[in-house]
């Protein structure tokens, strides 16, 4: 029987909540200022409870054949799911996590501490900065899950961010990052445009409802400089339990339609998300 009980701190970025879940023995959610921000089933790295960690799974999944271990710089920390998930699924990758949030970061060390050996080595600073410092070609695969709060920091949005972001890759890394917006789209459409420019493959992954307006949600955003393999990712979002559509090519032209980049000077960050649009329960 779960006879855990929540946890409740001020971290550097809010007030951070650790719930229980009624239902998994060791499982938690965290949340900050009442946002979801990751769930952890410590008997079950693999598991994934929200959708939009299953989708940059299913990137993981498609960035190299089965198994084989990846060199991964994550972007935002939270309570570490996706960094669990690649330690059981690709044994021996190494990773870096940068989390801005130190409290937060010793929150998650506390009650959701790592496995022995999992390869996952935490940083609390600031990704822009760290990402600048990162030896060039130095990674398989970036993943961008920075939310301050609910929204997407600007500095993590602009050209110069994704030269950087380019940088940091191996020839045929890949990078993917959870955005989240809504109906008019005027900032995953300008996230596109600005990956576009540095980047020659793109795609897109999110619920059908989501692109067409009916919803604010999430979208995760692949960009890489080879081609990527938007139909394994169609094939794992379409089995999921809230199945999402993957757009590439002229289909994501035409969404993107005619935004412009974003440079460091105009960035701003992902918009306020409507009351409600991320809440518990």
């Amino acid at each position: 029987m779960n006879e855990q009980i929540p946890v409740i701190r001020e971290v550097d970025q809010g007030t951070a909540r650790l719930m229980p879940d009624v239902d998994r023995e060791r499982a938690w959610l965290l949340t900050v200022d009442g946002a979801p921000q990751s769930y952890v089933d410590l008997d079950d790295p693999a598991y994934l409870e929200f959708e939009y960690a299953r989708r940059l799974a299913h990137v993981v999944d498609g960035a190299a054949d089965e198994g084989e271990p990846l060199d991964v710089l994550h972007l935002g920390g939270g309570a570490l799911s996706l960094p669990r998930y690649v330690a059981v699924s690709r044994p021996g990758s190494r990773q870096d996590v940068v989390e801005a949030d130190r409290g937060l970061l010793a929150l998650v060390a506390e009650h959701l501490p790592l496995p022995e050996g999992a390869g996952i080595t935490v940083h609390g600073a600031d990704a822009r900065r760290w990402l600048e410092a990162a030896p060039a070609a130095s990674a398989d695969l970036v993943v961008g899950d920075v939310f301050g709060g609910s929204r997407v920091p600007a500095h993590l949005t602009s050209v110069e961010y994704a030269r950087e972001v380019r940088r940091v890759l191996r020839p045929g890394g890949v990078y993917a990052a959870n955005l989240a917006d809504g109906a008019p789209f005027a900032f995953l459409r300008s996230q596109l445009a600005t990956f576009a420019a540095v980047f020659p493959e793109l795609a897109l992954v999110a619920e059908p409802a989501v692109l067409r307006g009916r919803r604010f949600g999430n979208a995760v955003l692949v960009a890489s400089g080879r081609e990527i393999d938007t139909a394994h990712l169609a094939r794992r979002a379409a089995a999921d339990a809230f199945p999402a559509r993957v757009e590439h090519g002229a289909t994501l032209d035409r969404f993107t339609g005619a935004a412009a980049p974003v440079l460091d000077a105009g960035a701003v960050p992902s918009p306020v998300p409507p009351t409600g649009a991320f809440g518990i329960g």
